[in-house]
């Protein structure tokens, strides 16, 4: 009985340190996670000039976003083809086209390799923005959420789809980018205790063949910061809204 008793006792105490060692573990995990510093990011998307003025409307479906590799450099200017040709829609890209006229981006393993350590955010529901009401710095916000404090080099928008109608009532046939995706390099911070506004700029352009493509504006990205206070009650939670004030 006395060996039984003793096992017992030596085993109830070594149960009991490794109980308190997971507890305080996992306390100590908890306390880190709630510790860590946090801002709040504003997704905004407007539109410059470029073939806008041949629709009557053109509405965009946004199903969430990209955030590039935390503390990445930016890639060089227009180094994965982020630019807006506004001249004459010549179809000097056509080489890289798709049969559905999607373009595609001979460097695409290149970009993969770049864009390794992204981190994808859905939205709760897709929201929608119609390109041609938000011209002459109008903008609409598609996404307001807390997120970990650090750095990032780009922002890329997830553009599921583009149905545009031209003024003289016919549809029109907008590609997305395809492989060349809306991706905004424009280094930008999320900082504690404010709220950065990041505001995407694209815009239709026509290409020689008569279909437009959706491509985004570099010289039309803004970024913007606001402080905020602790007393603020604006009910943000993280979720997705639109508001177009």
């Amino acid at each position: 009985m006395t060996d039984r008793t003793s096992d017992r006792l030596a085993l109830d105490r070594r149960t009991y340190l490794r109980a308190t060692g997971a507890a305080a573990l996992g306390a100590a995990g908890l306390a880190g996670c709630v510790g860590r510093a946090s801002g709040t990011l504003a997704t905004r998307v407007t539109d410059q000039p470029a073939d806008i003025g041949d629709f009557e409307s053109l509405v965009v479906t946004v199903e969430g976003f990209w955030l590039g590799p935390e503390g990445a450099e930016p890639d060089s200017e227009d180094a994965d083809g982020n630019e807006t040709d506004t001249d004459d829609g010549g179809d000097d890209a056509g080489d890289n086209e798709t049969a559905d006229g999607n373009e595609t981006d001979a460097g695409d393993e290149a970009d993969d390799e770049e864009d390794a350590g992204r981190e994808y955010f859905e939205f709760d529901e897709a929201q929608e923005a119609d390109l041609v009401e938000l011209q002459n710095g109008e903008t609409q916000l598609i996404d307001e959420r807390e997120l970990q404090t650090g750095e990032y080099p780009y922002l890329q928008i997830d553009v599921s789809s583009a149905d545009g109608t031209l003024t003289d009532g016919s549809d029109a046939t907008v590609d997305l980018p395809g492989n060349a995706p809306l991706k905004f390099n424009e280094a930008f911070e999320i900082r504690e205790n404010t709220r950065t506004t990041f505001t995407a700029d694209f815009a239709p352009v026509l290409r020689g063949n008569g279909r437009y493509l959706l491509r985004p504006v570099p010289s039309g990205i803004e970024v913007e910061y606001e402080e905020s206070s602790d007393s603020d009650d604006d009910g943000s939670s993280g979720d997705n809204e639109t508001d177009d004030s």
